[in-house]
């Protein structure tokens, strides 16, 4: 569902609004938003940016220019998330702090790939299918594997 409070840059084009859940964000002009995807509140994305289904961007994430999000991307902002306080009482949003996480110009994401919050993807850089992000990841370089390592260099 397209909520309200979403922003929505001219040329965008959401597949199906119904089956997606936006809420709070903000989305630049000529994007491309797939089926399934779910953006929270305060959440930024540039211009030409490509994100596919099933993707899942929390609070804190902010995604620049011409980033490529391949399909069941996930992105975290909590590093020890739990349910329940110490007592045994649910947790509510005072209980936790959001934790940044960027992505820089013309990088990409491929499927799978899990994103541990508090990094930045540096330019251009390519991170590979079910890879796992826990530290940042420099401009123009390809990072793969649990946890994600330097394959080599965009060339």
């Amino acid at each position: 569902m397209l909520h309200n409070d979403v922003t929505v840059g001219e040329n965008t084009k959401l597949y199906n609004s119904q089956l997606s859940n936006l809420y709070g964000c903000e989305i630049g002009n000529d994007c491309v938003i797939g089926t399934f995807v779910e953006i929270r509140k305060g959440v930024r994305i540039g211009n030409k940016v490509k994100i596919q289904a099933f993707a899942f961007i929390p609070e804190g994430v902010t995604i620049e220019d011409e980033v490529f999000i391949g399909p069941h991307v996930c992105f975290t902002n909590d590093i020890y998330p739990r349910s329940t306080k110490a007592d045994g009482s649910l947790q509510t949003n005072n209980d936790w702090t959001e934790i940044k996480t960027l992505v820089k110009r013309r990088a990409s994401i491929s499927a799978n790939a899990t994103i541990v919050c508090g990094v930045t993807i540096g330019e251009n850089a390519l991170i590979g299918a079910g890879a796992v992000v826990t530290k940042d990841v420099p401009a123009n370089e390809i990072w793969v594997g649990n946890p994600a390592k330097f394959l080599k260099r965009v060339t």
